[in-house]
């Protein structure tokens, strides 16, 4: 019945490396873009705009 001797300092290292890992991970996940995925994005949003803006009707000041 013998237990294991555990050093309490390398434990908690241990711990708080594991944490740190964690967070980095959920980082990873919520703001690792490539550079590519961003552009991409943009590409589509200047896209839309210009579809929007073209679909726009011009009133005129005699419409007022």
């Amino acid at each position: 019945m013998t237990a294991e001797v555990v050093n309490l300092r390398q434990f908690k290292k241990k711990q708080a490396r594991a944490d740190k890992e964690k967070q980095a991970e959920q980082n990873r996940i919520s703001f690792g873009r490539t550079k590519a995925e961003k552009q991409l994005t943009k590409a589509l949003n200047e896209k839309a705009e210009r579809s929007h803006r073209q679909g726009r009707i011009e009133k005129s000041e005699d419409d007022k």
